[in-house]
């Protein structure tokens, strides 16, 4: 299985699903995964471009994407998108959060790191 070289955040600082809600659930998933933690703020001129790129690229794009996006970039160069912000509401946000740190799939990618 691919390992994650990087978890890589869109987010704002002012936005409550992105902060500290996500940033904070991401710092932990890329310390279990081993990876590297890339935060790109939409409020940044130089951090929106890379944001922007990945969205467009990899996650759910709209002129007014919903924030935060996460991606996990793997070993082999592959970059998939997790997961996004629910419009719903903060608790809605966190619920996705858990259900993607629960899941089987992410106990495997741990698993591929701590043996």
């Amino acid at each position: 299985m691919s390992r994650v070289v990087s978890v890589k955040v869109v987010y704002a600082k002012w936005c409550p699903h992105c902060n500290p809600l996500t940033l904070e659930a991401m710092k932990k998933a890329s310390s279990e995964l081993g990876a590297k933690l890339e935060l790109y703020d939409i409020d940044n001129p130089e951090q929106v471009k890379v944001a922007d790129r990945l969205v467009k690229e990899f996650g759910e794009w709209s002129e007014d994407y919903v924030i935060p996006q996460v991606f996990f970039e793997y070993d082999d160069g592959r970059v998939e998108h997790v997961l996004t912000g629910q419009r719903a509401g903060v608790s809605a946000t966190r619920q996705k959060i858990e259900e993607l740190l629960s899941s089987e799939k992410y106990a495997k990618l741990k698993s591929a790191v701590h043996g």
